[in-house]
């Protein structure tokens, strides 16, 4: 039966016209009968009518559904003096690995210093840096908290060539750079 339509193309070019008058011909009368209500009157209607007439006093406009309301999303920001002194310990020892590449070091040497003091996450993404492209050679002062909150914090650290933005986020293993920026 399904191969009928394409022994010649006539065949076809009639199947599809036949198939889209069809799928036209309930589409239009569909769409009069009330799509939010589906086009069946509800309680059996009168007189073993299918269709709703607009006797029902259903409403043919859809109502939007009433969710439970969400309260906002805001971040707990707290004041920079309550940084947790790891979280900074954390930042200036990893800032001291990220300086030192001396010549000939390799990636994987160099992401090797950063490791204790990084996410898994975030030394995937350090394994691709060449760390002869990494400007700076030593830090320059201490790792000063800009943003601090319960599970997070920013600091920003100097380097004899740039000033790093660090951000630190408290894991199951303790304080651990999730990403640095220039600052």
């Amino acid at each position: 039966m399904w191969q009928w339509p394409l022994r010649s193309p006539v065949r076809l070019a009639v199947t599809v016209v036949v198939l889209g008058g069809l799928v036209f011909g309930l589409v239009s009368l569909g769409g009069s009968g009330g799509a939010a209500s589906g086009g069946l009157v509800a309680g059996g209607g009168s007189g073993g009518n299918r269709w709703d007439s607009g006797s029902s006093g259903v409403s043919a406009t859809p109502t939007p559904t009433l969710l439970p309301p969400v309260p906002e999303l805001t971040p707990e920001a707290l004041p920079v003096s309550q940084a947790p002194q790891q979280a900074l310990e954390t930042a200036r020892v990893w800032a001291s690995a990220w300086v030192n590449h001396p010549d000939g070091m390799t990636s994987q040497q160099w992401v090797a210093g950063l490791r204790p003091y990084t996410t898994d996450e975030f030394l995937g993404v350090l394994a691709s840096v060449d760390p002869s492209n990494v400007p700076a050679s030593r830090v320059t002062g201490p790792a000063t908290p800009t943003r601090v909150a319960p599970k997070s914090i920013e600091v920003t650290v100097p380097t004899d060539t740039l000033t790093l933005r660090i951000l630190i986020v408290d894991t199951e293993a303790g304080w651990k750079v999730s990403r640095y920026d220039r600052a």
